[in-house]
């Protein structure tokens, strides 16, 4: 109980970027208070309570268990088993994720009926299992992170020239929704005790980049899926010609607020069921072993489902009109556009400092650097590049400039200091985009940016409103590296000078 009291504290510490940045530019730029005040604060307040949830399931039921199976089926000696839980893994992580339903459904909606939600979900799981498979073939040879994202990276620039602009922003951001805050601390915990297993593997330099596979796998199974169905244009003028007839109908089953809130536990935990079941089959059959204090890990998974289910309630009632809200009163207000800049990257920070994911990964970061690295370091490293990404982002939505180039850029910077920075630093730097793109970023992110696109003239929802997640996911990196250069640089200096 007094760890959970501990982890309330932390939560509303964490959430204090981001009330600071809404209360700010409430009264010093738009001169009052948003009209759903109350319903934001309880929002807040049961945010807090789902944050403290989730970092407390988390520490109890799935680090352990992460940790556990990959010591033990290291020990197993058998990589194709090995192999074989990574995919699994990885497909189980993905294909309920209610993100990724979310952004398939949005696809089939865009493209008419072009493109099957269900196959969309099919694919991109299925290329996350095939990366995680990659990831430890990786850290079982010791291959260095750089050269496999920098293939990751050249892929999707040179894929993105022949993507269909429909799909492209759509594409993009995937990666940064199919990765939740339980999936990245189970995968990171997953390949951090698999270093540790494996003689000769540093944990933190061997360990990460797990994720950040993970991360680029949607985005290019997206792009090259979005190709196939855009090749035949005329097939898709006449399916969309067809599907703009059906027209919804309105005023659908109203469901009382105790069942729906029943339905949403539940579902909840159909979310977090085929991770469940892919651990508890490799203990117990492939294994054959006892789950080393079951009832702590059943604990952890029981406070994971009900904080993810108090983190989404509060999500909607605090955190999902603040975006929209605040980009339309920047837009619509008329202030100045530096405002717009100014608010893009206070929003960013205090996001990226309140995920619960980061804060739970830079735990285990730090531990595994054994004092070469802080959390707290880690964190803001992360949230300031996080702030330039949704700064940069705001500034293509409002100059309509071409979002491939962007990304490219970025693309070719992240390469190239990965190329120079100390290889300990990589893997972590890499990592650290798919983790700041999360439960808390995602939504908040996401709304800034179709709100934005829908009170620009000329700038489209579709094709201008996402991407930003993007511009989260590879930020971090180039800060986290810069930093680790600047600190290397320092220290050679000093020894020089003695």
């Amino acid at each position: 109980m007094r760890e959970f009291l501990a982890s309330i504290l932390n939560a509303c510490k964490n959430l204090l970027p981001i009330i600071g940045v809404v209360i700010f530019f409430q009264l010093a730029v738009f001169g009052g208070v948003p009209e759903n005040l109350s319903s934001i604060a309880i929002g807040m307040v049961i945010v807090v309570i789902g944050i403290a949830l989730l970092l407390q399931g988390l520490e109890l039921g799935v680090f352990p268990i992460g940790a556990n199976l990959s010591n033990e089926l290291t020990r197993k000696g058998n990589l194709f088993v090995l192999l074989l839980f990574g995919f699994c893994l990885g497909f189980a992580a993905v294909i309920a994720e209610p993100a990724l339903i979310a952004v398939a459904d949005q696809a089939e909606g865009i493209s008419a009926g072009r493109i099957n939600a269900l196959t969309l979900r099919v694919v991109i799981a299925i290329s996350v299992g095939i990366v995680m498979m990659i990831g430890i073939l990786r850290i079982a040879f010791g291959h260095l992170l750089s050269w496999y994202m920098l293939g990751g990276y050249a892929i999707v620039s040179i894929v993105s020239f022949c993507a269909p602009d429909e799909i492209l922003a759509l594409a993009y951001d995937s990666g940064a929704v199919t990765t939740n805050v339980v999936t990245v601390p189970l995968i990171a915990a997953f390949g951090v005790g698999l270093a540790g297993a494996i003689k000769g593997r540093d944990t933190l330099t061997d360990g990460f980049g797990l994720v950040a596979m993970a991360l680029l796998a949607p985005t290019i199974s997206l792009l090259f899926y979005g190709i196939a169905v855009y090749s035949d244009s005329v097939a898709a003028i006449e399916i969309a010609t067809d599907a703009a007839a059906v027209v919804p109908q309105e005023g659908e089953v109203a469901v009382f607020a105790l069942n729906a809130a029943i339905f949403e536990l539940l579902e909840m935990f159909r979310d977090v069921l085929p991770i469940i079941v892919v651990v508890l089959f490799f203990q117990f059959i492939v294994l054959r072993r006892p789950l080393a204090r079951a009832h702590h890990v059943a604990g952890g998974f029981f406070m994971v489902i009900c904080g993810l289910y108090a983190f989404t309630v509060g999500l909607k009632l605090g955190l999902f009109p603040i975006g929209t809200a605040m980009a339309n009163q920047l837009i619509l207000s008329g202030v100045s556009v530096a405002f717009v800049y100014l608010f893009a990257f206070a929003l960013g920070f205090a996001a990226a400092m309140a995920e619960p994911a980061l804060i739970a990964v830079g735990k285990q970061a730090e531990e595994a650097a054994k004092g070469r690295i802080k959390a707290s370091i880690i964190r803001l490293m992360v949230a300031l590049g996080v702030a330039f990404g949704i700064a940069i982002g705001a500034h293509r939505i409002l100059s309509g400039e071409s979002m491939r180039a962007f990304v490219i850029v970025g693309f070719a910077v992240a390469a190239s200091l990965s190329a120079i920075s100390p290889r300990y630093i990589v893997a972590l730097a890499f990592d650290m985009g798919g983790v700041a793109s999360s439960v808390i970023s995602v939504p908040l992110i996401t709304a800034l940016g179709l709100g934005l696109a829908e009170n620009i003239e000329g700038r489209s929802a579709l094709i201008d409103g996402f991407g930003l997640l993007i511009f989260a996911s590879f930020c971090p990196a180039i800060t986290i590296m810069c930093y680790a250069l600047a600190v290397e640089w320092k220290t050679k200096r000093i020894k020089e000078e003695k």
